[in-house]
């Protein structure tokens, strides 16, 4: 009976900060230190035709030469599809998580989010090279549009953006779908029948209660999703070919074919650079228009007459 509140009192010493200790040791081994020694690449050069790299003469020539016409259309067409990759998974990812997390009885919903799982925990390659097989021209899918009508050409849905586009988003998908669903099952429901108490219809009390409670989980789900996409190679590498290269492709061919690893390296530091860029400027945006609904949701409560005078003029209107 003596040990345990000696016990209590040894757990309440430790500083909060330990508990952050290991995200913080997984997140040092596994991206600080390759960050760095991608950077430290970066400022070296190929030395020769069989050298991958040489950091005996450090520069920034490297960055000159990432700076090109062809990276950055390519890089345009990377943000492209990744960002109508991300806006399509939020889209089919909302409807779901909230059904999931509102109209599904409690005891059923760990089935669903195992449902979701599933598939996710499948290998990445066996998912894409899945639907390289339904895209080919002699699968069941380009068979049915050819005989539908909708397609000229069966060879026409793979080594495409459509079908790296098809890809992305299917493999990111449950990334999106989960932070949702934990969002909207944190919503008290009580707002809600309050919301629909005062008078708001289930559309008015989706889109100005339970959205802007489910902030957090759009935002990282958008930023778990984005990111990936946007150093996606597996995916491209396997469904577009040569339409369908993406920046990942494009740095890849610097490590294994051009055996350049300075220039591939700095290819990545800038791709990450611009990366973060982007995701900072949507959370701006997303953290902007929150505010601006919010506070257009105060201004109409603030403005909106009492209950007592709105029964008082129904009473001389019926009167």
């Amino acid at each position: 009976m003596r040990e345990r509140p000696v016990r209590e009192r040894a757990a309440r010493r430790l500083p909060g900060w330990v508990l952050a200790v290991p995200a913080w040791l997984w997140l040092t081994v596994f991206f600080v230190v390759p960050f760095l020694q991608v950077a430290w690449f970066s400022l070296g050069e190929k030395p020769g035709m069989f050298g991958t790299h040489s950091n005996e003469v450090m520069s920034f020539d490297r960055y000159a030469e990432a700076f090109s016409s062809t990276f950055f259309t390519i890089f345009r067409a990377t943000l492209w599809m990744s960002l109508i990759g991300t806006l399509a998974c939020l889209l089919v990812a909302l409807p779901a998580a909230y059904f999931m997390a509102s109209k599904v009885p409690a005891h059923r919903r760990g089935l669903l989010v195992a449902l979701v799982m599933v598939p996710y925990w499948t290998s990445f390659l066996i998912r894409t090279i899945g639907w390289k097989v339904i895209l080919s021209s002699e699968g069941a899918l380009a068979g049915f549009l050819t005989e539908v009508g909708l397609v000229s050409d069966p060879h026409a849905l793979l080594n495409t953006r459509g079908a790296v586009l098809l890809g992305l988003i299917y493999n990111y998908l449950p990334l999106m779908i989960l932070p949702l669903y934990v969002a909207f099952d944190r919503v008290d429901g009580a707002l809600g029948e309050a919301s629909k108490d005062l008078g708001a219809g289930r559309v008015r009390t989706f889109f100005q209660v339970t959205l802007p409670l489910a902030r957090p989980g759009i935002i990282a789900g958008i930023v778990l999703v984005f990111i990936p996409m946007m150093g996606d190679y597996v995916t491209p590498a396997v469904l577009g070919g040569a339409k369908g290269t993406m920046v990942g492709s494009l740095i890849a061919s610097q490590f294994l074919t051009a055996q350049n690893w300075a220039l591939g390296s700095a290819m990545a530091v800038v791709l990450i650079l611009l990366t973060m860029v982007v995701v900072v400027l949507a959370i701006s945006l997303l953290w902007g228009v929150g505010w601006l609904v919010h506070r257009r949701s105060r201004l109409v409560i603030g403005l909106a007459p009492p209950p007592e005078t709105r029964v008082r003029a129904k009473e001389v209107a019926t009167a």
